[in-house]
């Protein structure tokens, strides 16, 4: 029985059987109930009017919602006070947006039947591609993959890959802030020159192939060729720019079309016509549409209609698109259990994950980690890029030299592309003030070093700058940290805050690397600096730029953007 005929009687609509817990302002779905039930005000629904007789059952409260005992459905008539959206909605929210037509909706699953979606999920093991880090401790990183696989009745037109396993065709990089106040995602374009890494790949006998990688050239091979996973993908971007991957999100072709049409379709603003006389056969007016299905993918897939036919400009539609579903989400798709039930269904079933969020608890868990972020501080941008200079004719694309690494850096040392409101930044306020207050002399400083980035030998070498340039003689190497972190970071005590102001000041370390203790330290113990996938080279300061490139192409989640 599928997740809609769950439950039914008779010819109730599955939409109905969602019903609104006034005490927690979330939908709980009522199961086995017949048309002669009857409400009572403080007592639970029975599940039907036979079952009543002997035992009443209590709402069933859906996996991942919190469910308060001894609450009752409102009695008929009564008006309902209006209620604040919960987090969890927020989650839902711009979670699905952001995926938007590559993995929408993964945290809608919290408001739906749970074993029929967790069964949806299927989950690639990527081994240590996937840095998996706890969700609520740092920034979170997500790959979000969308591969051109064409397999499915309506995909012919697009190619000729109909039975390939696909390529990394629209990638983003989605980055969450450390304190959860702003989301950027990057798209990286596939035409992109880049080195592919060897890739250890899992197999389905459970063995591991390595597989040999391939210099320059474009991104995206690094995933279906040669048998490469996602995992590949994960480690190029890493290569890239410089920051680890936590988890990846994949779906094709034919998740555009089924997730456009369960939100009623999204809708687009043109200054000009858009007519392919190639692959998509798209022909639209200029003005306002509203696109589901087919021709949701007809609009994402259209190049040869734009004016210079590049990927470049098909990467500005795509990001209009995913920031105007964004908004159809919020505005629309909440509020409506049945379309939330479809959605949920279409997405869990379009979605590919590494097993790190493989299944609904995890997915949810990772939807209300990012879920209260406001939408005007999700910006879109692209890696920075330059024609490539070795071609005659243009067809692919290299690394802006002075701006992809300004970028990168941004992404690394966790600073917003947008201007984020200072109520916003309050708890970031109270980290800058660790570095106000005195600061120790030189060889006052305490301090153990441990290697947690990918450079062989940054302790030693940054050992070494300490004592013979900074003066800082109480330091001591040890060797390679427990694990690899994304951001380098400065343990101490609150009686070594003088050492720590004065070891960030030499390292150019920001506030948000500064981690304190509740406890004071005896006076021989050393506070413990780590090296991160930030250190750049001893002396180097790891502080990152303040600000995106000032030219930049961005467009922000809340803003409705007319294309080409």
């Amino acid at each position: 029985m599928d997740a809609q005929g769950r439950g039914r009687v008779d010819n109730i609509d599955p939409a109905d059987q969602w019903v609104l817990n006034p005490d927690t302002g979330n939908y709980e779905l009522r199961l086995q109930e017949s048309t002669q039930q009857q409400s009572k005000v403080g007592r639970p629904r029975s599940a039907s009017a036979s079952e009543s007789r002997t035992t009443a059952t209590p709402p069933r409260s859906v996996p991942g919602q919190r469910s308060r005992r001894g609450t009752s459905a409102p009695a008929a008539g009564r008006r309902k006070r209006k209620q604040k959206k919960s987090r969890k909605k927020k989650a839902l929210l711009w979670t699905a947006g952001v995926m938007g037509v590559v993995v929408v909706g993964a945290s809608i699953s919290a408001y739906v039947i749970y074993d029929r979606l967790n069964g949806n999920i299927n989950t690639v093991d990527v081994g240590d591609a996937a840095n998996g880090g706890a969700l609520k401790d740092g920034p979170i990183n997500i790959l979000l993959i969308g591969s051109d696989k064409r397999t499915g009745k309506g995909n012919e037109g697009y190619g000729d890959r109909q039975n390939s396993t696909g390529h990394a065709d629209t990638t983003f990089l989605f980055h969450v802030s450390e304190d959860r106040t702003n989301a950027t995602a990057i798209s990286i374009p596939r035409d992109l020159k880049t080195d592919i890494p060897d890739c250890p790949t899992k197999q389905p006998d459970g063995s591991t192939k390595v597989i040999p990688g391939t210099p320059y050239t474009k991104f995206n091979e690094s995933f279906g060729v040669k048998g490469r996973d996602p995992g590949c993908t994960m480690r190029t971007v890493k290569q890239i720019t410089g920051v680890p991957i936590d988890h990846f999100m994949m779906a094709d072709f034919n998740a555009v079309k089924t997730l456009t049409t369960a939100i009623g379709g999204v809708e687009v603003c043109l200054t000009k016509p858009i007519k392919d006389k190639g692959y998509s056969q798209l022909d639209l007016s200029e003005g306002t549409h509203v696109l589901e299905g087919e021709q949701a993918l007809a609009f994402l897939r259209n190049r040869h209609g734009l004016g210079n036919e590049s990927d470049l400009d098909r990467i500005k539609m795509q990001q209009q698109f995913v920031a105007s579903m964004i908004r159809k989400m919020k505005d629309d798709t909440l509020g409506n259990p049945k379309r939330m039930l479809d959605l949920a269904d279409a997405a869990t079933k379009a979605l590919t994950v590494d097993k790190g969020i493989g299944d609904i608890p995890k997915l949810t868990a990772l939807a209300e980690e990012i879920g209260g972020i406001n939408l005007k501080n999700i910006t879109f941008t692209t890696i920075p890029v330059i024609d490539n200079p070795n071609e005659e004719i243009k067809a692919t694309v290299v690394l802006d030299p002075v701006k992809a690494p300004q970028v990168f850096s941004m992404l690394q040392h966790d600073v917003s592309f947008t201007e984020v409101k200072q109520k916003e930044k309050a708890a970031k306020s109270k980290q800058d003030a660790l570095l106000k207050g005195t600061r120790a002399k030189p060889s006052d400083v305490r301090v153990d070093v441990y290697n947690g980035s990918d450079t062989v030998g940054a302790a030693q070498a940054t050992l070494n700058w300490l004592q013979n340039d900074k003066g800082v003689l109480k330091a001591s190497n040890k060797s390679n940290a427990p694990k690899k972190l994304a951001k380098t970071t400065l343990e101490y005590a609150p009686n070594q805050a003088d050492q720590a102001r004065a070891l960030a000041d030499m390292l150019g370390l920001p506030a948000s690397g500064l981690k304190p203790g509740t406890a004071d330290a005896g006076e021989q113990v050393p506070m413990v600096l780590t090296l991160g996938a930030d250190f750049k080279g001893a002396g180097v300061p790891i502080t990152g730029p303040k600000k995106p490139p000032a030219d930049l192409d961005k467009v922000e989640a809340d803003k409705k953007v007319c294309a080409q």
